[in-house]
Order: C-alpha cells, then structure tokens, then sequence
C-alpha cells in the first residue's frame, strides 16, 4: 500500500516537471519583446483611455508612439501639446503641433423654436429614437435631446439644458476626445477649433432641407440663402446641400455675417459687445465721426469707429479704416 502511494507521488512530481519544461520551452519559443519604454510613455500620458488619439486606449497609443519614427500624426486630445511635448522630449522626437479643439453642438433648434409634433416614449436614448423615427419635432436633423452625448463624455464636460432641451459643452472641461461626436446618431456635435480667446463662429444648424422647409420647421434654421457666403470676404463659408457651413481654419472672426443671416442661424461665442455708433457723429448719413490727432503727439492714435488705427478690431477682422 505505501509503495503504491509512494508511486503516485513520484509520478505526478515526474508529470509536473515535464509539464513545466514544455510551458518553459513553449514561453520562449512565443516570447514577444515589449519594448519598456512604452511602460514609461503610456505613463506620460493622462491614461484617459477615451479613444480620442484613434487608438484603443493609452497603452496602444504609447506603443504606437515607441514604434514610429516619425509622430507628427499622433496626437493625445486629452493630454494636448504639453503632454505631447514630455512624450517627444523623452523618445528624442519632433512633437506634433495641433490647434486646440472643442465640441461643439451644432443646433440651435430648442424647445420654443421647434415645435413639438409628437410625443416619444421609449427607451431614453437618441440612438433608440433616431432608428425609430424622425422624433418628437418635425426635423430630421435636429438634436433629439436624450443626452448619449452626456453619458459617453468621461469629463463631465456636457449636459443637457433642461430649459432648452440642447446639450450644451462646458469649454473648461471639454478635452475633445471625440466621443461625443461619435455617439450622436445625427452627426450634430463637431469638434471645432477654440479660436482666438476661445472665440468662434458657426453655423448653429446642420438641416439639408430646402429653405421653406427647415424655416416652417424650426424658426432658427439655415435656409441656404447665401448671403453670408456672399458677405464672408475671407471665402470661409461655403454652401452646399441646402446648408452654410463656416470653415474654422479660413474664418478671421470679422463676424461680417452674423448680421447678415435672416434666421440668426449663425452663432457667436465670447465677444466683447458691437460698439454703437452714435447718433449724428459724422458729416455723412450713417457714417461714423472720425478723430484723427497730431501725428506728433507722443500719444498720437487715428481713431476709426473707435479702434485705433493700424490695429484689428474685435467684430470686423480686416476693414479697411474710414476716410475722414
């Protein structure tokens, strides 16, 4: 009985020690090398693991960045240029160069300006409601208001005006990671550029219906009548498929056509107040005074509707100054 017990015993050792050399031979054999420096990079990074460099995760764009030569392509939203500047000073490499982005919803189509034609019940979710129908209003377009934006954002970043029933993105938590632009069924958020002291100016409507239309459908629609394009003097707006559309790489933020659009579907965002101009002021109907000092004068300024000359002015980029 105890030789048989003894057996056992030696034969399972011998089994678990052949067991051990084939995992032994089989881990080399398939022995991947990970370089370690993308331990340290994948560190570097805010570890956000929001998707928004196009990667799955940190670790894949820390691996990605370990791996190319040239990074210039590869870029951390959350992180942004500091972080991508530690990441380039520590590999030796060239860090990209990026304009910050922010999310940005593109409708301006809130409760009072579309009417409510219908009534959705079903589950609390833009995807469910988009598959099903137009929704609740009779735009095809416009923002359904359940707030899959709000639950993809992991920086609380977004939520839903419950006056105006419109996401609206908090610009000091936003790190546009993209999740919500991709979320929304309707394409309705966008990342655009944050602009000069996080000014900018878009079209606030994303309708392609034809002018009479998206104007019957909701008061604040684009109805492609292109007069911004026609008073845009950068070509920063284009139109096409019945919607204006302002380029925020070509716009200088003269805001020339934020008067200009009938609907007021353009919006304007971190502005100073229009100066007004004053009542009689200048020699000519509608003109504005003009007040031009000694040249001499060591506090000399040539004034133009207020700006001073040789300077840009907050609402209108590159006009040309008045003549006196």
């Amino acid at each position: 009985m105890i030789e048989i017990l003894l057996y056992t015993v030696l034969t399972l050792c011998l089994l678990g020690a052949v067991a051990a050399m084939v995992l032994y031979l089989v881990a080399r054999k398939f022995y991947v090398y990970e370089d370690p420096r993308i331990d340290q990079v994948e560190n570097l990074l805010p570890l956000a693991n929001c998707g928004g460099c196009g990667y799955p995760g940190c670790r894949g764009l820390a691996d990605a960045l370990v791996k190319n030569d040239d990074i210039t392509s590869l870029y951390c939203p959350v992180g942004g240029t500091d972080t991508m500047n530690r990441v380039a000073a520590f590999l030796g490499k060239s860090a990209p160069e990026k304009e910050p982005q922010i999310a940005e919803v593109r409708c301006g189509g809130s409760c009072g300006k579309r009417p409510r034609i219908s009534i959705y019940d079903g589950a609390y979710s833009c995807a469910v409601e988009h598959s099903l129908y137009s929704g609740e209003t009779g735009c095809n377009y416009g923002c359904l208001g359940k707030g899959d934006c709000v639950v993809v954002c992991n920086f609380d970043a977004i939520a839903v005006n419950p006056e105006t029933g419109i996401p609206e993105v908090d610009p000091a938590k936003c790190t546009a990671c993209g999740a919500c632009v991709r979320a929304c069924p309707r394409a309705i958020m966008e990342l655009r550029k944050k602009g000069v002291k996080d000014r900018r100016v878009w079209v606030n409507c994303i309708n392609r219906d034809k002018g009479a239309v998206s104007r019957k459908l909701c008061t604040v629609s684009c109805i492609a009548c292109g007069k911004c394009v026609k008073t845009c003097p950068f070509e920063a707006i284009t139109l096409q498929d019945n919607l204006a559309y302002i380029d925020p790489y070509k716009c200088r933020l003269c805001r020339k056509c934020v008067p200009e659009c009938p609907t007021s579907a353009i919006s304007e965002i971190n502005f100073p107040p229009k100066k007004e101009t004053p009542a009689g002021g200048g020699k000519g109907e509608g003109n504005a005074a003009v007040r031009v000092k000694d040249p001499t004068s060591p506090s000399a300024t040539s004034v133009s509707d207020g700006i001073p000359a040789g300077s840009v002015g907050e609402s209108d980029g590159n006009r040309p100054p008045q003549q006196a």
